[in-house]
């Protein structure tokens, strides 16, 4: 069975692909003293004060027609955060949505787009609570698990 996206345009408009994958998320991490810490955004479309579904989760984005999935990694996290870092790709090219890492230096300043009212560097834990559904919050733990890892 095919997985489609559920509409045709992103939330601002722009057309998205109807071929997987359609879009990519990029788990952006950095280590610091308190242990490897990671970047999660803030939905602004339902207002600062909503914490349920979809509010929280890594820079993430659909993919625009015929954008190779790589190149739609890049974009999304710039777009969403300003960082230009580089992404590596963790998923498989073939999920419906890819995911990335990418690790920020600590003093990485983040600049939120129109999209996210706020961001916060958190530990894993807090990850798991506030990313939901939990898919959301595995794609950062399936970083998470490789990053810690390797130490």
């Amino acid at each position: 069975m095919r997985e489609t996206p559920r509409r045709a345009r992103t939330w601002d408009g722009l057309p998205v692909s109807l071929d997987p994958p359609y879009g990519a998320a990029v788990v952006v991490y950095r280590r610091s003293g308190r242990g490897v810490e990671y970047l999660i955004l803030h939905r602004a479309q339902r207002g600062p004060g909503y914490e349920g579904d979809w509010a929280w989760g890594p820079p993430s984005g659909a993919r625009l027609p015929g954008e190779p999935i790589d190149r739609c990694a890049q974009r999304e996290l710039v777009e969403e955060t300003g960082l230009r870092l580089p992404v590596r790709r963790v998923g498989r090219a073939t999920d419906p949505w890819v995911v990335y890492a990418a690790e920020a230096p600590p003093g990485a300043a983040v600049r939120l787009s129109a999209e996210h009212d706020r961001g916060a560097w958190v530990g894993r834990d807090e990850v798991v609570r506030r990313c939901l559904p939990a898919v959301v919050g595995r794609q950062i733990l399936t970083v998470a698990r490789i990053v810690e890892a390797a130490g």
